[in-house]
């Protein structure tokens, strides 16, 4: 791959995944079905990612929102969860990928945040691919937690309230070592960000499918890949200047 194509790889990709309980509709089954089908698109994806030389997937696995959905259905989402990680971190370690659970894990049992750091733990020297799950996420909170810290650090004496600026709130993000969002892709016909990566998204491309999570696979993220790459960045700049910056 040359210089050229690899700049028109993201970087970064973040998916809302959406559609897994109107797919088990469709088919009359539960929403539980749709999510278990969900996890076989997981699986799809981050193969996708590692072929087209992607470093970092970012997926949105369970929002501070989702709790108010109803009971039984979070139930199975988390039993779902336990599963997966008994299940997958083999295969995900042997292929490199590092995981990563991002979000307020506090509301999780200790069980399941005990899996969690387990495979966070054993992943945390691969560097094929940065997975990052997004579980009990929100936008705002990521903000928040880190107006807090800085709020802390300037309570301590550590710097004064003028010296934040962008890049040092930046700094207490979620994700905020790793390479910036370059695209951003919702699944299930859906055209919201719905309260994910907020700060984040910036500057990221937003890719939107009618397609439902379950039958998202490696094709549909090549097309995602591939709108990205005839779209010009410009990050502020005129086209001018950055087809002289390209030359």
């Amino acid at each position: 791959m040359t210089s050229a194509d690899s700049a028109r790889i993201p970087r970064h990709i973040a998916i809302v995944m959406d559609g897994n309980g109107r797919w088990a509709k469709l088919r009359h089954r539960p929403r539980t079905f749709g999510h278990n089908a969900g996890r076989k698109a997981v699986r799809n994806v981050v193969e996708g990612c590692l072929r087209q030389g992607v470093k970092v997937l970012t997926l949105f696995a369970f929002s501070s929102e989702n709790w108010k959905r109803p009971e039984e259905e979070v139930g199975a989402l988390m039993e779902l969860f336990v599963r997966a990680l008994d299940k997958e971190v083999d295969e995900l370690h042997g292929n490199g990928v590092r995981i990563r659970f991002v979000g307020d894990l506090n509301a999780f049992d200790a069980g399941l945040r005990q899996r969690m750091t387990g495979a966070m733990t054993r992943t945390a020297a691969n560097d094929a691919l940065h997975l990052n799950i997004a579980v009990n996420y929100g936008g705002r909170w990521d903000i928040v937690q880190a107006a807090r810290k800085a709020a802390e650090a300037v309570s301590r004496g550590e710097l004064r309230a003028d010296e934040i600026d962008e890049a040092l709130l930046g700094h207490w993000m979620c994700l905020a070592e790793l390479p910036p969002l370059d695209l951003f892709i919702r699944t299930g016909g859906e055209y919201r960000v719905s309260n994910f990566l907020l700060w984040q998204l910036a500057y990221a491309e937003l890719h939107f499918t009618d397609t439902l999570w379950p039958d998202f696979d490696q094709a549909s993220l090549k097309d995602a890949i591939d709108d990205y790459a005839r779209r010009e960045r410009r990050f502020g700049k005129t086209g001018e200047q950055v087809a002289r910056q390209a030359n």
